[in-house]
């Protein structure tokens, strides 16, 4: 369909809402992005955009300011708990530009990015609910009339408005793994560029840099029986951080008695939605596909939703046509992407140690006699381009 003048509503200013605002823009369309909150300011957190990810970038024509905020990392290293020793080096520089992102810097990038190609973006408008009973969605925005919207792509996350409407309200299953997160200010040089990954008894742990090597991003999950809340924004006791975590050895003790702040949340399952679209509306990144961390995937799905949404509305006379064509394309990529990361986390948590110190051994043996081997069974995952479709 001719994009040039559509009306399209967005809602949802995070990673998958303003990708997707710029990639139709770019095409023509007329865009508003609707987002709840006051302001667009995301609290601190890392990311990994892998090159499936860096591609969409690129193609959005964002790819050198990309480069200049992320750094460039070298793959990933699996570690034992105790002594942080090596268990298994990834090279994934085979594939492309990985690249370390503060959450927060990518977001501006792509507000940013939006807003230059003539994007509108309104704050704090809280859509309180979506109709999906004719031709075209209904939003009803709290303090205001409701509107009938020609396009809708809810970018609107994990408790998103058209998943409601489509599927209703869902139950998430807490997957009995909570997630500690803190950033510490470091040295330039002093953490390699490459995520190491710290393997032991029911939890492990994920460093980075950031910021010109600048700031480190640690995540640490923990397996346990009880969480009430869901949400990735909860204040955190250092203290327990540290305790959850006393038997690590290598840099991570260091670490952790560095720490000053910290942030806790539940890990829930959601599950790939059945049905992404209805009705001139689609659900695009977190709100069709959530996904567990443990593959580094979640934003870059999101940028992948995002052009190929774009260009599925491009190459179709019909929106509910393009629509279709664009969940036929994305959801068997993004159920296998989703089964991988949830997959990881059994890896990285093997509870008993003659099976956990046998596990590390055949690593060690194949990292030294097919170095290659690990990173090529990511080739489907790495060496995906979008953009080339």
């Amino acid at each position: 369909m001719n994009l040039i003048g559509q009306e399209v509503t967005v809602l949802g200013a995070g990673i998958a809402g303003l990708a997707a605002a710029r990639a139709l823009a770019m095409r023509g369309a007329q865009v508003k992005v609707f987002e709840q909150a006051p302001e667009i300011a995301e609290v601190g957190a890392g990311l990994q955009i892998s090159p499936n990810g860096a591609v969409v970038l690129e193609a959005l024509g964002l790819g050198r300011e990309f480069e200049e905020i992320s750094v460039e990392s070298r793959g990933a290293v699996l570690r034992d708990f105790a002594r942080g020793a090596e268990v298994l080096r990834l090279d994934l520089t085979r594939f492309g530009r990985f690249g370390l992102v503060h959450r927060a810097d990518l977001i501006a990038l792509l507000e940013r990015g939006a807003r230059e190609v003539g994007v509108e973006i309104q704050l704090d408008t809280h859509v309180a609910s979506v109709h999906l009973n004719g031709r075209r969605p209904v939003l009803f925005i709290d303090n205001a009339d409701a509107e009938r919207e020609a396009l809708l792509v809810a970018a609107d996350g994990l408790h998103s408005r058209l998943r409601a409407a489509l599927l209703g309200e869902g139950q998430p299953q807490f997957t009995g793994q909570v997630a500690w997160r803190a950033l510490l200010p470091i040295e330039p040089g002093e953490v390699p560029a490459e995520a190491q990954v710290f393997m032991g008894r029911g939890r492990h742990l994920v460093a980075y840099p950031l910021r010109g090597g600048t700031l480190l991003n640690i995540v640490g999950v923990v397996e346990t029986p009880e969480w009430t809340e869901e949400g990735w924004n909860h204040p955190g006791d250092p203290a327990r951080f540290r305790s959850l975590f006393s038997e690590f050895g290598g840099p991570v003790r260091g670490w952790l008695e560095r720490l000053e702040e910290v942030m806790v949340w539940g890990l829930f399952r959601h599950g790939v939605a059945p049905q992404w679209s209805a009705s001139n509306a689609v659900m695009i990144g977190d709100a069709a596909h959530p996904t567990l961390p443990f593959l580094a995937q979640g934003a870059c799905m999101a940028l992948e939703d995002a052009w190929v949404l774009a260009e599925s509305l491009v190459r179709h006379d019909r929106a509910n046509a393009a629509l279709d064509h664009f969940e036929s394309v994305r959801k068997p990529r993004c159920r296998r992407i989703v089964d991988a990361a949830t997959a990881n986390a059994r890896n990285y948590h093997l509870r008993v140690g003659p099976v956990r110190g046998i596990a590390h051994t055949g690593l060690r043996i194949l990292g030294a006699l097919a170095p290659g081997f690990m990173p090529d069974r990511f080739d489907w995952l790495y060496s995906h381009d979008v953009t080339r479709g």
